[in-house]
């Protein structure tokens, strides 16, 4: 299928930093960003609403899936991400929502963070980067994007549950039979534990503009 612009997966488990390069990659390089992971939010979110169980058949709610589900401000909550993994482990689910993550790069290529980019969605993609970090990191992160203090007397044990929250989606996303979350065979893995946000973008640009510039040689 041609597209219109270069197509940059971004793969990696939660609170990785994936997200925030993806965001940024795409404003250097001009091309539309789709956080993919939102939409299997989206839909969790949509069976919680139903009082349905998430691991229960949600094809009806991505079929139904609207731009302003994506926008509620209640999709990044740890109730929701483990709802999102449910729904996202159902084969028909993720193959609702195969197509709209394709088109969305028609136009004008894309970068697009998720879990399996990479491998299922974009296996053809011009560049894939695979983002990742331990998880005491990324429980860190998590908790501060959350508002967490971490000087507070409980954030020892918060910090601890996120732990094992992040540890129990990777998990389940690694283990799910349908499109689970792999390193693909040609992607770019960059480790962010010691990482600033500025320096893994840095890292990233420098790859996806040699990648490219090696492609239209």
């Amino acid at each position: 299928m041609t597209r219109g612009g270069p197509v940059i997966a971004v793969d990696g488990p939660a609170a990785a930093g994936k997200g925030t390069l993806a965001r940024k990659l795409a404003e250097a390089l001009h091309l539309p960003y789709l956080d993919t992971g939102l939409l299997y939010r989206a839909v969790g979110r949509l069976a919680l609403d139903a009082g349905q169980d998430p691991a229960s058949p949600a094809q009806e709610f991505a079929s139904r899936l609207l731009p302003a589900d994506l926008e509620r401000p209640d999709l990044r909550i740890p109730v929701v991400a483990q709802a999102a993994s449910k729904v996202a482990a159902q084969p028909e689910v993720r193959a609702a929502l195969v197509e709209t993550q394709r088109r969305f790069a028609q136009a004008k290529g894309a970068v697009l963070d998720g879990r399996d980019i990479g491998t299922a969605i974009f296996p053809d993609a011009d560049v894939k980067l695979f983002i990742t970090a331990s998880p005491s990191t990324r429980a860190l992160r998590r908790f501060l994007q959350l508002g967490g203090d971490r000087n507070a007397p409980d954030a020892p044990t918060r910090i601890a549950e996120l732990e094992d929250s992040l540890r129990a989606r990777d998990d389940a996303d690694a283990g799910r039979a349908s499109a689970p979350m792999l390193v693909a065979d040609d992607a770019y893995v960059i480790e962010t534990d010691m990482l600033e946000a500025d320096a893994v973008l840095a890292k990233a640009l420098q790859i996806v503009r040699e990648r490219l510039a090696g492609i239209s040689e």
